[in-house]
């Protein structure tokens, strides 16, 4: 989408030297998807002490292997 906007020159210079992008476009558009992904982590670390994750990943993957077995039979390698 193409949008107009005003930004100081020492500002994009700024960003095109922290980004390593070659053209303002891509300068801008590399820190609006790194400020995006930050706020997605910070509404998640938010959460912190919120809820509770079981670590029970062990058992759900036997589990599951043996979900497998049943299914598909023993697999060879």
């Amino acid at each position: 989408m193409r949008t107009t906007i005003t930004v100081e020159d020492e500002v994009i210079e700024k960003l095109m030297k922290y980004t390593h992008a070659k053209t303002r476009t891509e300068a801008v558009n590399k820190a609006l998807g790194d400020w995006v992904q930050h706020l997605k982590v910070e509404k998640l670390r938010a959460l912190k002490g919120k809820l509770y994750m079981e670590d029970n990943w062990e058992k759900l993957r036997s589990l599951e292997a043996q979900e497998n077995r049943a299914t598909y039979g023993k697999r060879t390698r």
